[in-house]
């Protein structure tokens, strides 16, 4: 009856289901000089973790710690904080377009003045619009002597 109570328990430790209780009998029967056969493979961990237990660590460990002054740490930290919120207001202010009234979208008081900003603004127009002509009778020439060499 104890084999197959120790076997079901045995399992169960390989599953990761056991409690502290049933792990101290596995300990306590892998111990005892009369392990079952089938399951002497099982007796050296075993006795590694109650070996491992006895142990005492000898290295000694370094008791004082090195201080950091964080206070120094942190008005630096402050300081690079304001900064970059200084630059993004100083650089966003110098780049900021100016605003124009509502009333200075392009509405004249003067009809003449207003006559004479549209023709200069068709004038632009049209000079633009000429080099892009210019340009089509360079193609019409190009088109010219291309069916000139290949006769089609």
């Amino acid at each position: 009856m104890e084999l197959n109570k120790i076997e079901n328990i045995l399992e169960k430790y390989f599953q990761g289901e056991t409690t502290i209780a049933e792990e101290k009998q596995l300990k306590e029967y892998f111990s005892s000089p009369d392990v079952a056969q089938h399951l002497e493979q099982y007796k050296p961990m075993f006795g590694y973790f109650s070996q491992v237990k006895e142990q005492k660590s000898t290295q000694e460990l370094p008791l004082q710690t090195k201080k950091r002054n964080v206070g120094w740490l942190s008005i630096a930290a402050s300081f690079v904080v304001l900064l970059g919120i200084g630059t993004y207001f100083y650089v966003s202010e110098k780049n900021a377009a100016p605003v124009v009234a509502q009333s200075e979208l392009g509405t004249y008081d003067n009809p003449e003045e207003a006559m004479a900003a549209t023709q200069k603004a068709l004038s632009l127009l049209s000079s633009n619009v000429n080099v892009g002509i210019g340009s089509v009778q360079y193609i019409k020439e190009y088109e010219q002597s291309k069916n000139k060499i290949f006769k089609q």
